[in-house]
């Protein structure tokens, strides 16, 4: 039996899959999440064998090599995927577009050891046209997240100053007035 977790924003879309994943004779869901803080405790408290994750959970989990991730990531954000993913996990990427039965799929691929990736998915960003650096695409997509300047440069190990200059260029590039109107810019686009 796959034990699996599910950290899903959105209580429709985890609810359906878990339903399909409940008819599965070979996976069982151990837990369900819609926070990303709630994703490391539930890890190791559950200890599933492979957990489906949103793209935007996965930012900042400390649990290293805990059990193998099959991100789900909408294929307009797919240019994100390289600065948010930590190369040291097993990680499986799917479109969040993709049918259920590739999601059962991956999750049997990805206990099994072997690798999941949606050619789509790395197509899309492959060909994406962001203007933005990957360091600016991490500063942009922090601040979107409503972090300051400072706790911004303390989390990627920057001065204050240089993320006030990244943000500058950010703002010139995505032709916008202010920080938020590029970061709506950048997310209509798919830069982050």
């Amino acid at each position: 039996m796959i034990r699996t977790l599910l950290a899903l924003d959105g209580a429709l879309v985890r609810g359906a899959l878990s339903l399909v994943l409940a008819a599965e004779d070979d996976i069982s869901v151990v837990a369900e999440v819609d926070r990303g803080d709630a994703v490391t405790w539930t890890i190791r408290t559950r200890r599933p064998d492979v957990a489906v994750v949103d793209l935007d959970l996965v930012e900042g989990l400390p649990v290293a090599d805990a059990c193998p991730l099959l991100v789900l990531a909408e294929p307009r954000r797919a240019g994100s995927l390289p600065t948010r993913l930590t190369p040291s996990r097993t990680v499986g990427i799917l479109g969040s577009d993709v049918a259920p039965q590739r999601v059962v799929d991956g999750i049997r691929r990805l206990s099994r050891g072997e690798p999941v990736v949606d050619a789509d998915l790395v197509l899309a960003a492959l060909s994406r046209d962001s203007p933005l650096t990957p360091r600016e695409e991490q500063i942009l997509d922090l601040t979107a997240g409503g972090a300051p300047v400072a706790e911004v440069a303390g989390s990627l190990g920057l001065a204050p100053g240089t993320v006030r200059n990244h943000l500058a260029r950010i703002i010139r590039k995505a032709k916008a007035r202010t920080r938020v109107e590029a970061v709506r810019v950048a997310r209509e686009a798919g830069w982050i």
